[in-house]
């Protein structure tokens, strides 16, 4: 509410100051419109100013030019106020947008921390024997989200400070390589895919959906990374159970996990920050299919395409 209210007085501040500048500029061009008209108007009547009559009508037109400017300002700064009206609600649409999200990130973000930092408060309160371990594995969870916010709110404002040629085919493969979990089957298949942007930032990308896939497969992962029509397209798909229908529409926003409820709950919504940056997207198909599109980079001396 007091949002609104602080709003609500911005605009009405903003409005006071364009109707004030207004009229400054209407009473400046009021008064060298009356002077223009008195003296046009002296020369019509200049035979008989002298005369009662001829300084009566003079008078008269001069006080229908004054009301005549009068009735013009008046539907002049209704409209301007108007106009002025829509055009502060307009600039500061923007601004009151990205003052909610900082609101609803700040709360979800304490809501989130809250629970493992109560935690550790309780088990450094009590000091069980086995508190220790504990308490350290709870505090590297509350680092690992504040990471993760970090990292979120640094891809959603910042664009990629380096624009230079990646090939997203290198980066994925690599990152499967780091990746790789005893016990899973990695299927992969790398046409060489150019793209422009920074690779530390890609590379982050690939990772979090690579993990998030071998977090949730049962047995087998498969990455691609092919070129279609002015893009290149990295797909993670996994065999697990995909998605839940009921999440899949809110999958990408922040804090929301999937079936199991591991990790921060940011690593999807740092993806669609860090592909959005690069002008592109990420998406969800079938229930575990993601799929990445990047605006493609076309040189002419980008390697030849290799498949593994």
């Amino acid at each position: 509410m007091g949002s609104r209210l602080l709003i609500a007085r911005v605009v009405a501040r903003l409005c006071a100051s364009y109707l004030a500048i207004l009229l400054v500029v209407l009473i400046v061009l009021d008064v060298l419109a009356y002077a223009y008209l008195a003296g046009a108007q002296r020369d019509v009547l200049e035979p008989i100013l002298g005369t009662p009559e001829g300084s009566a009508a003079y008078a008269h037109r001069m006080r229908q030019i004054a009301l005549g400017l009068v009735l013009f300002d008046v539907p002049v700064l209704v409209v301007s106020g108007a106009a002025a009206f829509a055009l502060a609600r307009a600039s500061l649409g923007p601004l009151v947008a990205a003052r909610e999200r900082e609101a609803q990130f700040a709360a979800e973000a304490s809501h989130e921390l809250r629970t493992p930092l109560a935690r550790i408060a309780s088990l450094a309160h009590s000091a069980p024997p086995d508190a220790l371990p504990r308490i350290a594995r709870l505090a590297v969870d509350a680092s690992v989200t504040v990471g993760d916010l970090l990292t979120l709110v640094r891809e959603e404002r910042v664009s990629p400070r380096l624009s230079e040629p990646v090939d997203l085919a290198s980066v994925a493969r690599a990152t499967v390589a780091a990746a790789a979990r005893g016990g899973l089957q990695y299927e992969t298949h790398f046409d060489a895919g150019w793209v422009l942007g920074d690779e530390r930032r890609l590379r982050r990308l690939a990772e979090n959906l690579i993990e998030n896939a071998g977090r949730y497969a049962r047995s087998v992962v498969r990455v691609t990374v092919a070129e279609e029509a002015a893009s290149v397209v990295l797909a993670v798909d996994d065999d697990g159970a995909g998605v839940p229908p009921e999440l899949r529409a809110r999958i990408f926003d922040r804090f929301v996990r999937g079936t199991g409820g591991e990790g921060s709950g940011l690593g999807l919504a740092i993806c669609r920050g860090i592909a959005r940056a690069h002008g592109g997207d990420v998406t969800l198909e079938n229930g575990s299919r993601f799929v990445v599109r990047l605006p493609r980079f076309h040189h002419e001396e980008t390697p030849a395409a290799a498949t593994s």
